[in-house]
């Protein structure tokens, strides 16, 4: 019983974030034009704090990277596996593509769930993913994730 309260109460913080996919696609018309393309897929382990693992490829100009991610997130409980496809911005040289990202974002996925989220990293790099998503998990999350390029 104690639990499902505290699902009702985080889900009552997560609904005002049911509108992050059309928030992060207007904000991809301020980014300009996509300097590359990503996929990722990757999964997420929440208990209040969360840890998030996985691979992706990064295709940027005319190569292709592939990368591992690592990362966490906070207030956030359940499992997802996730997909993601997007667009890169601001990217000149692949050495930028690396780093620690940063986005908030909330998600509900009960057996299958979509979303969006937009990544940002110091060196002006920006990530808008598009994500679909399978198993039960409930965030309302400030999220962090290193991407490291692999040889």
């Amino acid at each position: 019983m104690r639990i499902s309260r505290r699902l009702v109460a985080l889900a009552m913080i997560v609904t005002p974030l049911a509108g992050a996919p059309a928030f992060a696609r207007a904000a991809e018309s301020s980014l300009g034009t996509p300097s590359g393309q990503v996929t990722m897929k990757f999964k997420s382990l929440d208990i209040g704090v969360g840890h998030t693992w996985g691979t992706g490829k990064l295709v940027f100009q005319h190569h292709t990277y592939r990368f591992k991610i690592e990362g966490g997130s906070l207030a956030a409980v359940g499992y997802a596996n996730i997909t993601g496809h997007g667009e890169v911005y601001n990217l000149t040289k692949v050495k930028d593509f690396e780093g620690s990202y940063a986005a908030v974002n909330g998600d509900v996925t009960a057996g299958t769930g979509v979303g969006a989220v937009l990544l940002n990293n110091p060196a002006g790099v920006r990530i808008r993913l598009d994500t679909s998503s399978t198993g039960g998990r409930l965030a309302a999350a400030a999220q962090g994730m290193k991407i490291t390029l692999t040889k």
